[in-house]
């Protein structure tokens, strides 16, 4: 009787050892280690005001940013937040990239995390050399912290310098050697790839980069960098029109690359602004798109929304009843509807001709 109660111990164990590693095989971390299985995530109750951006990815999950309070996420049935308890390295959360796997990678002041079963695990970041410019079609990349550029390779997150250039055509003000600067004028700002899969850097007042993989093409521009009034808002979004002309965060200049010039671009006029959309404006995009018909979106600050449907630039303003609506990110989904991430109201979501504020069941 012993020995059959051993026997049935032996094999219960043994069983439940066995369905520990089925339930861990194939969890394993960005540098080949195990992962630690948990249960990611909780119920969301409610979203945050300051919700940043917006994602969908491949499945048609949503992804939504917030500032501080983590990651949320609606597969369409039920909402999860996610935060520094699941592998986050940071709760204010910049932004969500997918790869050619179907791999979920989160961007934060601190570093990425890659969602990796049911953890998020910090990627590995290594020093490159400003000779390790280089870029593959399955490559990734972010600037985590507005000030360098990171390509993911899919192992290893390269850091990368900018090359320098002669900042004084820019501005006088940035004549100086960067080390006796406040902060550096390279910090990026922005990153976005154009439909031939070129990167284009936006910097804070070193203009903006056109990256090919082999070679770049510098945009020094003085509308670019620090404006006459002090003002610095920076290259924080690049959009290619219907017409081949970038528009680099602003509504002043569009840009069309010729490498045959001596510049290897050429710069023209942008639109025609009626008077009564630039007055007291600040006419500078932080986020901009190029929608399924061609047409370009952008939005500024707490100046509303812009399209320019490839003739005239029009505007919608945002107001809550009771604030103007900070807008900081616009995106376009599968389906075509525009999303708009702000500081102080939520979520807002396409309505036929305008937006509405997106308010889910939780």
């Amino acid at each position: 009787m012993t020995s059959y109660m051993n026997y049935i111990f032996k094999t219960c164990f043994l069983a439940l050892i066995s369905c520990c590693f089925i339930a861990c095989k194939g969890q394993v971390n960005v540098d080949g280690t195990k992962a630690t299985a948990t249960a990611a995530g909780k119920p969301a109750l409610e979203l945050p005001e300051n919700m940043w951006s917006v994602f969908q990815d491949s499945k048609s999950n949503y992804w939504f940013c917030s500032n501080g309070e983590g990651l949320y996420r609606y597969d369409g049935k039920a909402w999860t937040v996610y935060t520094t308890f699941d592998g986050l390295v940071d709760d204010q959360v910049r932004g969500i990239q997918e790869d050619h796997e179907g791999n979920i990678y989160v961007e934060s002041f601190g570093g990425v995390t890659k969602l990796v079963g049911n953890k998020f695990v910090k990627l590995p970041i290594i020093e490159s050399s400003d000779g390790v410019w280089k870029m593959e079609a399955t490559d990734l990349w972010f600037n985590t912290n507005y000030k360098d550029v990171y390509r993911y390779d899919g192992q290893w997150l390269h850091k990368l310098t900018l090359p320098e250039q002669q900042l004084a055509l820019l501005n006088d003000n940035l004549a100086g050697p960067i080390e006796d600067m406040r902060y550096s004028p390279y910090s990026v700002f922005g990153l976005n790839k154009d439909l031939d899969g070129n990167l284009w850097i936006g910097t804070s007042e070193a203009g903006a980069f056109r990256f090919d993989g082999q070679s770049f093409i510098w945009f020094g521009e003085s509308e670019l960098s620090t404006l006459p009034d002090g003002r610095v808002p920076g290259v924080r979004s690049m959009i290619q029109d219907k017409d081949g002309y970038f528009w680099l965060s602003n509504f002043y200049s569009k840009y069309r690359v010729d490498p045959s010039l001596p510049k290897g671009y050429e710069k023209v006029k942008a639109v025609e602004i009626l008077e009564e959309l630039s007055k007291d404006r600040i006419l500078y995009f932080n986020s901009g798109i190029r929608d399924k018909a061609g047409n370009l979106w952008m939005t500024t600050y707490h100046g509303g929304v812009w399209k320019y449907d490839g003739k005239a630039l029009s505007n919608q303003q945002l107001h809550n009843g009771f604030d103007t609506v900070l807008l900081l990110n616009i995106y376009e989904d599968n389906e075509g509807v525009i999303w708009l991430g702000t500081q102080n109201d939520g979520i807002y979501r396409q309505e036929g001709d305008s937006f509405s504020k997106y308010v889910p069941k939780l």
